[in-house]
């Protein structure tokens, strides 16, 4: 899928880690919230509360998720993240993903 129809886009960006990451947030009518963000190189450390999928969309990155090793991701590809967890990324590539909450 190329693109979403029929959200809605909060104006507001999410800016994190001194305006190396940000995102706007996208709600759907079923409910559902995704993030749509852009990362630039550098390392970041997440705690999120609940599941997440990221989907990379363009870059490369390595990630290491809880009780895991080092993995390498690159644009195609995706990741899960456990609800309750902590997670830290090494963005090798300006990287462009999307963040689903499930």
């Amino acid at each position: 899928m190329s693109e979403f129809t029929n959200v809605t886009v909060v104006k507001k960006a999410n800016v994190y880690f001194d305006g190396n990451v940000s995102s706007r947030t996208v709600k759907f009518a079923d409910g559902t919230t995704k993030t749509l963000g852009f990362m630039q190189v550098g390392e970041y450390v997440f705690n999120v509360g609940v599941s997440e999928i990221m989907e990379i969309q363009s870059g490369e990155l390595d990630v290491l998720l809880p009780n895991e090793d080092w993995k390498p991701i690159k644009g195609g590809e995706a990741f899960n993240v456990p609800e309750n967890s902590q997670f830290t990324m090494r963005v090798h590539q300006a990287t462009d993903y999307i963040c689903s909450f499930v």
